[in-house]
């Protein structure tokens, strides 16, 4: 319960410091204001229930009444919800179900979607501005090299499975060395029997 605790405070502080701060996130917030949206991931034990009001953003586990929209995403699903455009074909591939009033998790994405995120402006009131911005750019070079190593491995092991495809046999040549081995033993009864007799002999 603790850890659950925990994890909506430090959403919760993160999603109103992103969304909330901006007064050009305004008019987005407004479209929200007084509706629930509930995300529900296989992940977690609890529902992550997003309660909007014109001032701030509460993120609860524990909620009675009904939400205007639940959403059932996968973890790794989640980043993609900042791009409103993709919610359709996420919907069409499973990826996401989505129970109630559509517009709200169109507007949370939209609202996302607007706002920036840099993590710099967050970092920077506690380790100051010269820091952040350090380690803000470290992050987003480690980041990338991430994506390239994790890309280079995707590629060497299509191209690892692409040769092992053409050194494993065909049907064709499976059938082929089926009947040579099939054409030996014939051939190898025929010695023996053949030896056989002139043992006899």
């Amino acid at each position: 319960m603790r850890l659950t605790l925990l994890i909506n405070a430090a959403l919760e502080t993160a999603l109103n410091r992103m969304l909330y701060r901006e007064p050009g996130l305004k008019a987005a917030r407004q479209r929200l204001a007084g509706q629930v949206l509930t995300i529900r991931l296989a992940e977690l034990s609890h529902p992550l229930v997003l309660v909007f009001s014109e001032q701030q953003l509460d993120v609860l586990s524990d909620w009675q009444d009904s939400s205007d929209c639940t959403v059932i995403p996968q973890l790794k699903t989640l980043p993609k919800l900042r791009d409103r455009q993709q919610l359709t074909s996420l919907i069409r591939s499973g990826e996401l179900q989505v129970e109630g009033d559509f517009q709200v998790v169109q507007r949370f994405s939209a609202l996302i979607d607007l706002a920036e995120l840099d993590p710099a402006e967050y970092l920077a009131p506690w380790i100051g501005d010269i820091a952040a911005q350090g380690v803000s750019q470290a992050g987003q070079r480690a980041l990338k090299r991430l994506r390239c190593e994790v890309a280079r491995r995707q590629d060497y092991l299509g191209q690892a499975l692409t040769e092992e495809w053409r050194v494993a046999p065909g049907a064709l040549e499976l059938a082929w060395f089926s009947e040579e081995v099939d054409a030996m033993e014939r051939s190898l009864d025929a010695l023996t029997a053949r030896l056989a007799q002139l043992e006899a002999k």
